[in-house]
């Protein structure tokens, strides 16, 4: 994979109630991803941006809510998340990256 496609495929951290507690039981770590992204390329954009080993992967696609607006009903886009598990012993500090 090269590495402009690395920097498109994860588009963010998705920091949750949810996410918190997938991440200190398990070491897991949720991202926002690119919709057309795979599980391998999600996989190796992670391990080559945080030099960590992966052992799983889990993508959910995630349907955009319908929202009324005053002028009518309006859509929020579809887009996809990725549980991801990492190595024992491995971890990605977000606070120390800021």
């Amino acid at each position: 994979m090269n590495q402009e496609r690395v920097f498109k495929v994860l588009l963010g951290p998705h920091i949750t109630e949810k996410s918190a507690m997938a991440s200190g039981a398990a070491t897991q770590i949720v991202f926002k991803v690119a919709t057309d992204s795979t599980k391998l390329e999600v996989k190796r954009a992670v391990e080559q941006l945080f030099e960590v080993q992966v052992d799983d992967v889990r993508v959910v696609n995630v349907k955009g809510k319908t929202r009324r607006t005053r002028t009518g009903v309006g859509r929020r886009s579809d887009w996809k998340k990725a549980y991801v598990r990492l190595a024992e012993g491995q971890d990605i500090d977000f606070a120390v990256a800021e």
